[in-house]
C-alpha cells in the first residue's frame, strides 16, 4: 500500500513515499526534496556466501543523466562507469551506515540510490542519505538505526542546514554530518580554513536538526517497519578464541612489538603459522574461525597496550609522531615535486601545469562542467610489500585523491591570479597509515616547488581512538595512527588544514558513534600535529612558493578583448585562430567574457600571439606599424594582410620614395614587408604605406 510521510527540513518539504515502487527489495523508498527525487533500495541475500569472512556491503549512487535533462556524452550515449562525484557520494553513505550493522553479519547487503530528478537547490546527496537510512530501517535487514544525516554550510558566519545553490557558492564549508540521538557517526568536510571551535559548534547545531529527523524516521518505522530477519552468526565461538589465546597470546604480543611493519608482519606470521599447525588438524571444520580468532587476539593486544599502558606496539607514546622527512625538487623535468615521509608512510607528489584548455570536462548531474584543479592518487601494490599487478584506480584511490584535493582547494590561487590548469599526482611509495594525509603534505611541497602561489601551506594528520569494550566511558585518543592501529582501532579521524584552520575532515569509525569529548580531543590532537609537521619539517624544506615557474612549465600570457570581437579572433570555422596557432606554436584559450590566455614555453612566441590577437580585436589606428604579407597585386597598388583576416592597400605611390612604374618592381605576392597605417576611411577601408617605414 502506498504511503507518504513529510517533514520540513531547512524550509523545504522532504517527502518519503513507500509501498509503490521496487516492492521486491527488502526495503525501498522514494525520497522527494523539492524537485529532487531519489529512489533508494536496500536488499540482502538470504544466506551468506560460502567462505565469506567479512561483511559484504555495497553502496551505489547512480546518477541518471535524464534527471537533469542531459544526454550522456561520448559515443555510447548511456550511463556507464560512475562519475567521480557519484563514487564519492557512495563512499560517504557507506561510512555512515557500515558501523551500524551487526559485527557478525555476513549476508550480502546492497544499497542502490537512483537519482531520478535533480533540482540544484535541493541536494540529491541528502535525499540519498535519507533514502538509504529509511530503506534500511523499514526493511527486515538487521541494522542498528535509525540515524540521520544532513549537509552543513557556513555563510557570513551563520551555520546553514542543507544550503541551496546560491548559499553553497558563498559557503566557507561543506560538511556532511551523520549521527544518532546521542553521538556523531560520520563527518566529511571541506572548509576554507575554518577554526576548530566554529566547526565543532556547527556539528552541534547540525546534530540538533538530526535528532528531529530521527524522530520523523522512528515514526515511519513504528508504522511500517518489518521485523528483522534471523541470520547465521559469524562470531568466533568462545572456546576457539580461548584456546588460541592460551596458546599464543604472550608470544603474539611479543612479535607485535616492533616499529618496522615488515619485520612485525614477519614475526607475527611465524606465530600464526605455529598456531595453525597445532590446531587445524584438531579443529578441521573451524580453520577459518581459528584465523578470525588470531585477528581478534591481535586486536586485543593492540587495544590493551593503548588502554592500559598508554603505549603503542611500535613503542611510541600516545602523542608521539613518527620520524618525519620532507624534500622538494627531486625530479628534474616535472614542473614541481615533493616527497613527504612519516614513519613508513611515504608519498611523492608531482605537479603539472597546463593551459586552461587542459581543464577536466565533467559529465554529471551537477551544474559544474569543468574542473581546473585536479588531484589524483595512486596506491601501487609494492607500497605494502605485495606482488600484484596494477589494475587502475579503484574507489579507495579516487576517494583518497578527492580528500587531498578538497584539503588543498581553498589555498589554490584563483584563475585570475594564476591562469593555469593544475594537476597533482600523489604516488604512494610506502604505506603504513594515513597515506591520504601524507599526500596532502607532499602535495603542498610540490605546489610550492612548482612556484604555484598557494595562499597558505597545508598539512594533514590523523587521530585514533580505542574504547574499552566493557566500559564505554573509558577510552584513549592518540596522534598519527599507523596501519595496525587503523585496522584494530575504533576511529580514523583525518584532519587537514593550515595554521589558520581546517580545510578537510574525513572520519571513519567502527563503533556506534563519537561523543563531543572525543571529537574535541581529535580536533586538538590533529591541530597540534599539523602545526608540528608544518613548522618543524615542511617549511624547513621550502619556506614559500618559488618565485619562478619551472623552465619546463608553459608560460601563460593574458589579455582581454571586447566580447564582440571574439568572433573576429576565431574567424569563420576557426580559420583565424588556427592560423595564429600555426604561426606561433602557442595554445590559445578564449573565455566567454573576453579573457584570452596564451600558453607557450617560448616567451617571444607568446608575446607575438598576444600582439596579433590584440591587433585583430582592437581598432586599427593611424600611425600603427605592422609586418604584413602581400596577398594581391593590382595596377594601382598591393594589398597587404597585416593582421590575420585584416587587409589594407599600399597605393603604388606609397611603395617607395621614388617614382614606381610597376608594382612588381618593388613587391611581389608573398613578400613580407613593414607597413604603416596612414588612413582609415569612413567605410573602414585601411590605407597603408611602405615608404613611411623605410629611409630615403
Amino acid at each position: 500500500m502506498k504511503k507518504e510521510y513529510s517533514i520540513d527540513v531547512a524550509g523545504r518539504t522532504l517527502t518519503v513515499q513507500t509501498g509503490q515502487l521496487a516492492q521486491l527489495a527488502n526495503g525501498a523508498v522514494l525520497v522527494k526534496y523539492g524537485d529532487t527525487v531519489v529512489l533508494s533500495t536496500a536488499t540482502a541475500s538470504s544466506e551468506p556466501r560460502e567462505g565469506i569472512d567479512f561483511f559484504p556491503l555495497s553502496v551505489d549512487y547512480e546518477e541518471k543523466m535524464y534527471s537533469v535533462g542531459k544526454i550522456p556524452g561520448g559515443f555510447i550515449k548511456r550511463e556507464g562507469r560512475p562519475t567521480e562525484s557519484a563514487i564519492l557520494t557512495s563512499r560517504v553513505i557507506d561510512r555512515q551506515i557500515r558501523p551500524r550493522f551487526p559485527n557478525d553479519l555476513r549476508n550480502d547487503v546492497a544499497i542502490v540510490n537512483m537519482v531520478l530528478s535533480v533540482e540544484q537547490d535541493n541536494s540529491p546527496e541528502f535525499a540519498a542519505i535519507m533514502g538509504t537510512i529509511i530503506s534500511l530501517c523499514i526493511s527486515d535487514i538487521p541494522f542498528n538505526g535509525p540515524i540521520g544525516g544532513i549537509i552543513l554550510g557556513l555563510v557570513d558566519g551563520e551555520v546553514i542546514i542543507n544550503p541551496n545553490q546560491e548559499q553553497r557558492e558563498k559557503s566557507k564549508m561543506h560538511v556532511t554530518l551523520s549521527a544518532d540521538k546521542e553521538k556523531i557517526v560520520m563527518i566529511e568536510a571541506g572548509a576554507d580554513e575554518v577554526p576548530e571551535d566554529i566547526m565543532l559548534d556547527a556539528i552541534k547545531k547540525g546534530h540538533e536538526e538530526i535528532k528531529r529527523i530521527i524522530e520523523f524516521i522512528e515514526g515511519i518505522v513504528k508504522e511500517i517497519g518489518k521485523e528483522k530477519f534471523e541470520y547465521i552468526s559469524a562470531a568466533v565461538p568462545q572456546d576457539i578464541f580461548d584456546k588460541v589465546s592460551s596458546l599464543c597470546k604472550d608470544e603474539l604480543a611479543q612479535a607485535m612489538m616492533n616499529d618496522d611493519k615488515k619485520e612485525r608482519d614477519k614475526n607475527v606470521n611465524v606465530v600464526l603459522k605455529k598456531v595453525h599447525e597445532q590446531l587445524d588438524e584438531v579443529y578441521p571444520e573451524s580453520i577459518s574461525q581459528i584465523s578470525q580468532a588470531l585477528d581478534m587476539l591481535q586486536k586485543k593486544v593492540v587495544r590493551e597496550k593503548l588502554l592500559n599502558d598508554n603505549q603503542r606496539v611500535d613503542g611510541r607514546g600516545l602523542m608521539d609522531l613518527r620520524p618525519l622527512y620532507a624534500e622538494v625538487g627531486i625530479l628534474p623535468r616535472t614542473h614541481g615535486s615533493g616527497l613527504f615521509q612519516r614513519g613508513q608512510t611515504q608519498v611523492l607528489t608531482n605537479v603539472t601545469l597546463g593551459p586552461l584548455g587542459d581543464v577536466q570536462m565533467l559529465d554529471g548531474v551537477a551544474e559544474e562542467e569543468t574542473k581546473r584543479y585536479m588531484h589524483h592518487y595512486n596506491f601501487p601494490s609494492f607500497s605494502v610489500g605485495e606482488s600484484r599487478p596494477s589494475r587502475g584506480p579503484g574507489r579507495r584511490e579516487i576517494g583518497h585523491g578527492a580528500l587531498a584535493e578538497k584539503a588543498l582547494d581553498p589555498v589554490i590561487p584563483s584563475e585570475a591570479d594564476f591562469p593555469y590548469a593544475i594537476r597533482l599526482v600523489s604516488e604512494v611509495l610506502m604505506s603504513n597509515g594515513s597515506t591520504s594525509q601524507g599526500s596532502v603534505c607532499a602535495s603542498t611541497l610540490a605546489l610550492m616547488d612548482a612556484g604555484v602561489p598557494i595562499k597558505e601551506p597545508v598539512a594533514g594528520i590523523s587521530a585514533g581512538l580505542v574504547t574499552d569494550d566493557n566500559d564505554p566511558d573509558k577510552f584513549v585518543t592518540f596522534m598519527d595512527i599507523q596501519g595496525i592501529e587503523d585496522f584494530f582501532g575504533d576511529m580514523d579521524f583525518k584532519v587537514a588544514g593550515t595554521k589558520n584552520g581546517i580545510t578537510a575532515i574525513q572520519v571513519d569509525i567502527k563503533v556506534d558513534g563519537l561523543s563531543y569529548e572525543v571529537i574535541t580531543q581529535a580536533f586538538e590532537i590533529t591541530r597540534k600535529g599539523r602545526l608540528t609537521i608544518l613548522n618543524d619539517v615542511m617549511l624547513k624544506a621550502i619556506s614559500q612558493p618559488r618565485a619562478q615557474l619551472s623552465p619546463y612549465a608553459p608560460k601563460v600570457f593574458k589579455t582581454s578583448i571586447d566580447v564582440d570581437k571574439i568572433r573576429d579572433v576565431i574567424g569563420p570555422g576557426g580559420k583565424i585562430i588556427n592560423r595564429i596557432i600555426a604561426e606561433t606554436g602557442v595554445k590559445i584559450d578564449i573565455e566567454e567574457d573576453g579573457q584570452v590566455f596564451v600558453a607557450t614555453s617560448d616567451e617571444t612566441a607568446g608575446k607575438k600571439a598576444i600582439s596579433i590577437i590584440e591587433g585583430i580585436a582592437g581598432e586599427v589606428e593611424v600611425g600603427q606599424t605592422f609586418t604584413g604579407k602581400v596577398t594581391r597585386i593590382m595596377n594601382f597598388g598591393a594589398f597587404v594582410e597585416f593582421l590575420p583576416g585584416k587587409e589594407g592597400l599600399v597605393h603604388i605611390s606609397k611603395l617607395a620614395h621614388n617614382h614606381v612604374n610597376k608594382v612588381e618592381d618593388v613587391v611581389n605576392v608573398g613578400d613580407e614587408i613593414p607597413v604603416k597605417v596612414i588612413e582609415v576611411d569612413r567605410q573602414g577601408r585601411i590605407n597603408l604605406s611602405l615608404k613611411d617605414c623605410i629611409e630615403k
